[in-house]
């Protein structure tokens, strides 16, 4: 008789529209924008909203966006974070000596909670281990985790015992790995005047209300600088893909490439340490729009250096933190 794992992985990211059509991204945004924990503005005008203008007149725009950075497999979310399922699949079965199943799910879209759910009640496992690729938590995506999570085994007679990653944010093994990204990014290309760590945005008053993620960026950002030896003037923190009139948490990247431009900064390395793999918000917001933020404002060269995606040292950062969230499972 076969037996069961002794643990199995959910690997879980935001997830990602079908197909770069209109159709295909009303519906993903549709789910998405509809989380509280993403906007909570109060229900009925938020509806009003999302349906009577965004929904309308967003899609199109964001669908020719995702069609310039499309893979013949899928969008470059769901492909890299498959490859990363199958490698720390491949690295758990070879640190264990037996099968360790690692199922991948989306907060929003596909593949869903439940049908990775399935997957794993398949393979015969009773322990599960969530791994949010959030190294930095936040009430609008780990938290929204939890939610989807617990939504999809509402339905479930016989529930896995559960375990979770809050978040990793300045874990040395993720520290390393963005800091080797970085030194090997400078040897191939050279390194920049200033290092740019250009971290997704959230409204202030998240953060007045105790939400830890921007405090949780500004010490990754500290612990990478420490680590590539930097002095404070050689980088900053900063957060970007503001949405709306209010207020976010500051500085905007926007706004500070617009600065360094201004000031004729030669040049400048920017990374995105928010980001277990590169998507539409990295490969096109940050390296194609704000590149062209910072150049048309008068500075020199921009470099993106890319996510850590399945970079051998990220899986094995990821292979460390199931070992230390399931010990006594195995």
């Amino acid at each position: 008789m076969k037996s069961s794992p002794p643990f199995g992985v959910l690997l879980v990211n935001l997830g990602t529209p079908s197909a770069p059509t209109t159709k295909a991204v009303r519906t993903y945004l549709a789910e998405f924008l509809a989380d509280r924990r993403v906007v909570d503005v109060p229900r009925v005008l938020w509806w009003l909203i999302l349906h009577g203008i965004i929904l309308r007149f967003r899609p199109r725009r964001v669908a020719k966006a995702y069609a310039s950075v499309w893979h013949e497999e899928g969008s470059p979310l769901m492909v890299m974070s498959r490859r990363q399922q199958r490698a720390l699949s491949d690295a758990l079965s070879q640190q264990y000596g037996q099968t360790i199943p690692v199922a991948l799910a989306m907060t929003y879209g596909q593949p869903s909670m439940e049908e990775a759910g399935r997957e794993l009640r398949a393979a015969g496992v009773k322990r599960m281990l969530v791994l949010p690729l959030y190294p930095q938590f936040s009430s609008s995506t780990t938290a929204a985790v939890y939610d989807r999570l617990a939504e999809g085994l509402r339905g479930c007679p016989h529930l896995p015992e559960i375990r979770w990653v809050n978040e990793y944010h300045v874990h040395p093994s993720y520290i390393q790995a963005l800091a080797n990204s970085v030194r090997e990014y400078w040897q191939a290309h050279g390194q920049s005047e200033r290092l740019l760590m250009s971290f997704h945005g959230i409204p202030q008053r998240y953060e007045d209300r105790g939400d830890p993620y921007p405090s949780q960026c500004r010490a990754t950002a500290a612990a990478l600088a420490e680590a590539l030896e930097l002095h404070s003037e050689q980088w900053l923190c900063s957060f970007q893909s503001r949405f709306g009139r209010e207020e976010w948490v500051k500085p905007y990247t926007d706004f500070t490439l617009t600065a360094w431009g201004e000031q004729s900064l030669a040049s400048v390395d920017v990374i995105s340490p928010a980001f277990a793999v590169d998507c539409l918000e990295t490969l096109e917001e940050l390296d194609v729009e704000n590149r062209e933020t910072f150049q048309h404002a008068g500075g020199g060269e921009y470099h993106y250096i890319p996510c850590l995606n399945d970079r051998p040292d990220h899986i094995q950062m990821m292979t460390k933190l199931v070992q230390e969230h399931t010990q006594g499972w195995d």
